[in-house]
């Protein structure tokens, strides 16, 4: 499901880039999209689900089916009208918040008007997809995986639809996309809603502040707002400073982030969603080497997915550009310098990815303070990284400074990583089986091969643009092919089965 709401995502993105290209007006509404998107990673994927989950996995595991319903219906309460508080503030604060998050479109009054318009459409969407975070959250509890990780497909789609058939109406296009992800937000709560209806856990809303177990949940959002974001904070602190740079350098970086975010979402981030519920059981019934175990399953699976992903990432970035939004209104120029942001986030994907496991050893413990040392650790060395790698390029006059926005984020990626990595040590919860010491070597082996063919299949990327789009798909998907039946044959050849990957409860 989750591989399905990532090609979809990427047909947005295609559709999104031929139509609209990498002006100042799509820079405008990605940025009003990137804000209330940034606060749902917080609110929802990040310090709600971290904290609600583990919370709501207790409580089902220890208390009746009477508290699990009451613990639901408080939060329910709890949580909206928070949201409806801080959605109302937001729209409101629309002309400050660009200000913020963008003060490059300060000097483009006609890019900083239509910003603001586009924000106030958008920004709802945060109420909507965290209550929609909220009932996937029940529903992962429950094992109920596919359809919260189907529920992306619907942004996709709508955005896709206000595209290509709103878009004419517009007098400024990029509006129609806002209504699309106003729509979404409806439609995706509307989604999930009938789900909890069959467990018998759609909730009856009551304010509940002083119920002691929401109030563990807010300790623990509070911290994990920072912590378990900090990826999102460099991208928004990316943000700030491409909007001084050339025009299209914010939508450089968003191509180029979404095509890192897709094996990130496929593979790390369900990875993640998959291991949360588990370990929270563990660590609940006090099974510490169960927990060990499953957090090493988890890794391992993550080296042997993630780290070939992150060579074909960086080794085929200009392909993957030009096949997927060199086309009309995405000219030459736009491919070359979304090409460099790429390279740059592939650098970092396993940081990204290990961070997203990592954390999760945390926040099933209920430890949410140790994440954001290592995060406030991470993001000073990402902003003094920012300014350092911009500042060097824009002196030695290299046509796409905004590369150094890319490295320092990957970089700072690696940080957190290691800092996780070490306090999880450091605390006992977690100790790396005897397979890393064969499998280790094995996949770097792979890797190296595999990105060896790739260099050779990669070729120029003028040649590429030369290319129709239908050459391009077809050698495209016939070198990531080649790529994958190479590393995995070398892998075989290497002594490395399917078997040991199965599952963390059935693989010791």
């Amino acid at each position: 499901m989750t591989l399905l709401s990532r090609v979809l995502g990427f047909l947005r993105d295609v559709i999104l880039a031929v139509i609209f290209g990498a002006g100042a007006g799509m820079d405008a509404f990605l940025v009003a999209f990137k804000i209330p998107n940034f606060m749902r990673r917080l609110f929802a994927e990040g310090a709600f689900a971290q904290s609600f989950v583990p919370v709501l996995s207790a409580t089902k595991s220890r208390d009746s089916e009477n508290d699990v319903k009451h613990l639901i219906d408080v939060v329910a309460g709890t949580l909206g009208i928070i949201l409806i508080g801080i959605t109302v503030v937001g729209v409101l604060a629309a002309p400050l918040l660009i200000y913020l998050f963008a003060p490059g479109f300060a000097n483009q009054p006609d890019q900083f008007e239509l910003a603001v318009d586009l924000l106030r459409l958008t920004f709802p969407y945060l109420l909507f997809i965290s209550l929609t975070a909220f009932a996937g959250g029940i529903l992962n509890t429950y094992g109920r995986f596919s359809v919260p990780a189907f529920t992306p497909v619907l942004l996709n789609v709508c955005m896709i639809g206000a595209a290509l058939l709103l878009a004419p109406y517009f007098p400024r296009p990029e509006m129609a996309l806002a209504v699309g992800v106003l729509i979404a937000g409806l439609v995706q709560l509307g989604f999930q809603l009938p789900f909890l209806v069959q467990l018998d856990r759609l909730p009856r809303p009551r304010w509940g502040w002083s119920e002691p177990q929401v109030r563990r949940i807010l300790a623990l959002m509070l911290p994990i707002l920072f912590g378990s974001s900090v990826a999102q904070l460099n991208l928004l602190l990316d943000t700030i400073i491409a909007s001084l740079l050339a025009a299209g350098s914010v939508s450089w970086l968003y191509y180029a982030d979404r095509l890192m975010e897709f094996p990130l979402g496929v593979f790390s981030i369900a990875i993640a969603t998959v291991i949360l519920p588990s370990l929270s059981a563990r660590h609940a019934s006090k099974s510490a080497r169960e927990f060990s175990e499953t957090l090493d399953w988890a890794l391992r699976l993550l080296a042997v997915i993630g780290l070939p992903a992150m060579v074909g990432l960086f080794v085929m970035a200009g392909p993957l550009v030009t096949t997927l939004f060199n086309y009309r209104s995405f000219d030459g120029h736009d491919a070359l310098m979304s090409q460099y942001a790429l390279m740059a986030y592939a650098l970092g994907f396993m940081g990204f990815s290990l961070v997203k496991v990592l954390v999760t050893g945390f926040f099933s413990r209920e430890d949410s303070r140790t994440p954001v040392r290592c995060g406030v650790i991470s993001l000073v060395c990402a902003m003094a990284m920012n300014l350092t790698f911009v500042g060097l390029f824009t002196w030695m006059d290299w046509p796409a400074p905004h590369t150094g926005l890319a490295l320092a984020t990957s970089l700072g990626a690696f940080v957190n990583a290691g800092f996780l990595y070490r306090y999880l040590r450091r605390d006992g919860v977690y100790s790396p089986g005897a397979a890393w010491r064969r499998l280790i070597p094995q996949v770097v082996v792979a890797c190296a091969v595999m990105g060896v063919v790739l260099w050779f299949g990669a070729a120029q990327l003028d040649i590429w643009i030369a290319r129709g789009a239908l050459a391009r798909v077809q050698w495209l998907m016939t070198w990531l092919v080649v790529g994958v039946v190479v590393y995995f044959a070398v892998l075989a050849a290497l002594g490395v089965r399917p078997r040991q990957f199965l599952s963390h409860e059935t693989v010791k």
